[in-house]
């Protein structure tokens, strides 16, 4: 049957979608787009709109979804209701099943890297990144660098047990591996985007045969393109993760043009979609679509609008109909947006939500404080306001908006701001404190829930005080969020610039901008200004000093973090961190003895922490002080028995004084807390040859070698398991493979040069010692077997 013809009026209707007026040139271009085939040099595959907040943008993308859903096309809508490439990928995936197209292998996928994701975190929040050992911070460098450079050649070869630095080199990328037994998990979790970018590619494909386009929308751009715009662009330009089909289009939309240094090359293929202020005519025909023509109120809308789409819209949708409903055009643009509301409850309900940066249920009753019964029709009403947006599951005004809205209640009761400021401030405190019920203060800050609410009862401290009793708070806590990394330090710095600017504070304003330019150098630099200028209380600059001392040691600058651990002391000569990060890094400068003092006095503040037990049983184990090691070790694991490091540890001294069976069981259940822990696996390597179970050796080594296949050290010490075993030219090849990835490693080097004497090649064997011996002349397992080469070189037979 043939369709009957639209009406005028349906066509219209049509036209008016959701209240959208303008942009005509921009909707026909990508109208005109989807007439292309993609093989037609016209045809556009990127569109990216951008411009300054409120021109429009999110109304455009949404008028350009309708267009393409209304040509056949199957589409998907993103914006920073997601915070990851996976996040994005799933959102993608949702809203395709919605219309009808599951990705079930994707799906499938993504539950699963979800599920190993949630058990790598909570392995992950027990271990120890630092660990005490000598050198870790060659450790940490090294792992920084690509796990490259472990163990550390020149003098550091030999001051200690080289096993352990690949334990602690090997965390900073394995981390979040801990306890997966599969490559295929650890790779879904370190690089999800690698192992689930291919399946959703190739599902795109099966898709694509059945619709005529498929158009990915990417809203909000200056927030998610930190961490989409690099997947995107390789997904479009190469072929890494597998084919993208050619229907697809994509649309970007933030208030940023686009990276010009990544997309130059795709300037061909893409179509820039810059928007400004509407026009004098579309502004006035937005108007007239809301029935408001009387030319004076026009005029007064437009001079107070400047044309911004979102303000013209906003005034539109209260309808004035009379100059007058305009009033005093001296008037805030607040004034404006709700004159023409006239419930006084929600006018006040609307300012009152301007407050939280972010709005849900639990915010909103705490803004506004009414009865029961009335705040869900009213929460309801308020999200439903034209400068009231979503984001995740949580409402959010514009920032134009609610800037006006702020400096509004501000300016007009100051005491009744600072009020209001208050009692959300100790709302997001009690909640806060809620969170916080039963747990230890050191496991606070790792918790992302716990600091989100820390730094919303900050926020509005900073909006209800003076700067000056405020702002020691904020300070103090900006410690704490340096000590969990950069990423948490940067938004507890945002907030006092956002802070500053609505509580129009120069003081803390001041201290955002600097504290932001601080943080471009690093954390050490931000910490040195919080000492210098911050007038931190006693534990925040302990804090503050013990982590420029972590700094400082992952520079290798082992005497200054020593000065830093001094001043801690000296601020409080009872705080167990200063002297636990003082031993810390006298084992880095090969000073045993005062690290282990440092470390009782540690244990006399803090008697019962495995932290400080284990470090003090690892240096005395280092020593060669086993039995004394054996006691710190065995209180650590009985304090925390899914301490795997302390196992390991233990385990190795068991080994050292000969108890082979209990070493083994240790080790054992070192694996099994983690069975990617290196050092254990090398370390039960060693007692397994002592027991004469050389294949059970081998088969740990190569695990060990397979979890880390970029380390010298594991190959040199598979070398040696190969050595000892009689097999010099296979141990010469492993020898042979870490000297390619460190060719400064003096280890290999005299193993090697061992090998080389075991198979009669005496002149290449001494080359090798004499390299070995080079790099750490005082080696002296490489003297002994150079002075074996030499003697055998000139021995009267040789002669």
């Amino acid at each position: 049957m043939t369709r009957a013809r639209r009406s005028m009026q349906e066509l219209i209707g049509r036209r008016r979608r959701a209240g959208f007026v303008g942009r005509g040139g921009e909707r026909a271009a990508f109208r005109q787009n989807l007439d292309f085939p993609p093989e037609d040099e016209r045809h556009r595959f990127l569109f990216h709109v951008h411009g300054n907040a409120g021109v429009g943008k999110t109304f455009l993308v949404r008028e350009l979804e309708q267009i393409a859903r209304e040509r056949g096309a199957l589409t998907a809508y993103v914006d920073e209701n997601v915070g990851s490439v996976p996040e994005a990928m799933a959102a993608i995936s949702r809203e395709f099943a919605a219309q009808g197209h599951e990705l079930k292998r994707f799906d499938r996928a993504l539950a699963a890297y979800r599920e190993r994701r949630h058990e790598a975190e909570a392995v992950a929040a027990g271990l120890e990144l630092e660990g005490p050992s000598a050198m870790t911070a060659t450790a940490v460098r090294a792992g920084l660098a690509g796990l490259g450079l472990i163990p550390g050649a020149g003098p550091l070869v030999g001051a200690v047990d080289p096993a352990q630095l690949a334990q602690y080199a090997d965390r900073l990328k394995r981390v979040l591996s801990a306890r997966f037994t599969s490559q295929d998990d650890v790779q879904l979790v370190l690089s999800p985007e690698q192992v689930l970018t291919p399946k959703l590619l190739d599902e795109l494909a099966d898709v694509a045969a059945a619709v005529p386009w498929i158009v990915l929308f990417f809203d909000t751009y200056e927030r998610i393109g930190p961490f989409v715009d690099a997947w995107l662009y390789e997904a479009m330009t190469s072929d890494r993760h597998g084919a993208l089909p050619a229907h697809v289009v994509v649309v970007t939309a933030g208030q940023r043009p686009f990276d010009t240094a990544r997309w130059a090359g795709f300037a061909d293929f893409m179509t820039d979609m810059p928007l400004g202020p509407f026009t004098e005519a579309e502004a006035r025909g937005l108007l007239a679509d809301r029935g408001v023509v009387a030319e004076p109120v026009v005029a007064e809308v437009l001079r107070l609008t400047g044309g911004l789409p979102l303000l013209v819209s906003t005034l539109a949708e209260q309808r004035p109909a009379d100059p007058d409903d305009i009033g005093d055009p001296s008037a805030t643009a607040v004034e404006r947006f709700l004159k023409w509301e006239p419930d006084p409850v929600r006018r006040g309900v609307a300012l009152a939500c301007a407050l939280p940066r972010r709005l849900d249920a639990d915010v909103f009753r705490a803004a506004v404080e009414r009865p029961e019964d009335e705040t869900e029709a009213l929460y309801d009403w308020l999200r439903g306001l034209p400068f009231v947006g979503e984001r995740g599951d949580r409402a959010q005004y514009h920032d134009v908006v609610r800037a006006s809205m702020l400096r509004l209640q501000r300016r007009r009761s100051p005491r009744g701001w600072a009020q209001r400021q208050r009692r959300l401030a100790e709302e997001f405190g009690r909640w806060q404190e809620e969170t916080a019920a039963g747990r230890p203060a050191d496991e606070l800050w790792a918790d992302s829930q716990w600091r989100e609410l820390r730094l919303e009862e900050s926020y509005h401290l900073l909006c209800a005080l003076p700067a000056r009793e405020a702002l020691p708070l904020l300070l103090g806590d900006l410690t704490g969020a340096c000590a969990e990394g950069e990423a948490v330090a940067r938004r507890w710095v945002r907030t006092l610039v956002e802070a500053g600017e609505d509580a129009d504070s120069e003081a803390v304003r001041t201290w955002g901008r600097d504290l932001l330019g601080a943080l471009e150098e690093g954390i050490f630099e931000a910490l040195g200004l919080l000492l210098h200028r911050g007038g931190l209380d006693t534990p925040a600059q302990v804090l503050a000093r013990v982590m420029r001392a972590r700094e400082l040691r992952r520079r290798s600058a082992y005497e200054s973090a020593v000065a830093e651990c001094e001043h801690a002391v000296a601020a409080d000569a009872d705080s167990w961190h200063a002297y636990y990060w003082r031993a810390l890094v006298r084992v880095d400068l090969g000073d045993h003895e005062l690290a282990v003092a440092d470390l009782d006095r540690a244990e006399e503040l803090s008697p019962d922490n495995a932290r400080v037990l284990y470090a003090r049983g690892e240096y005395r184990r280092e020593q060669g002080l086993y039995d004394a090691a054996l006691g710190d070790l065995d209180r650590a694991v009985a304090l925390q028995p899914g301490y795997g490091g302390a196992w390991a540890s233990r385990g190795v001294a068991q080994y050292a004084l000969g108890r082979l069976d209990r070493a083994l069981s240790d080790l054992d259940r070192a694996l099994d807390i983690d069975p990617e822990n290196v050092w254990a696996l090398a370390s039960r390597s060693r007692v397994r040859r002592a027991r004469g179970e050389h294949d059970r050796q081998l088969a740990d080594l190569d695990r060990a070698l397979q979890l880390h296949p970029d380390s010298p050290w594991i190959a040199c010490v598979r070398g040696d398991a190969l050595r000892n075993a009689g097999r010099d030219e296979e141990a010469l090849a492993e020898y042979d493979r870490a000297l390619r990835i460190n060719p400064d490693y003096a280890s290999a080097h005299a193993s090697r040069g061992a090998s080389l004497a075991n198979l009669g090649r005496h002149s290449e064997a001494l080359t090798a010692l004499e390299r070995a011996l080079e790099l750490v002349p005082d080696y002296p397992w490489a003297l002994d077997r150079h002075t074996e080469v030499f003697t055998v070189l000139n021995s009267p037979r040789r002669t």
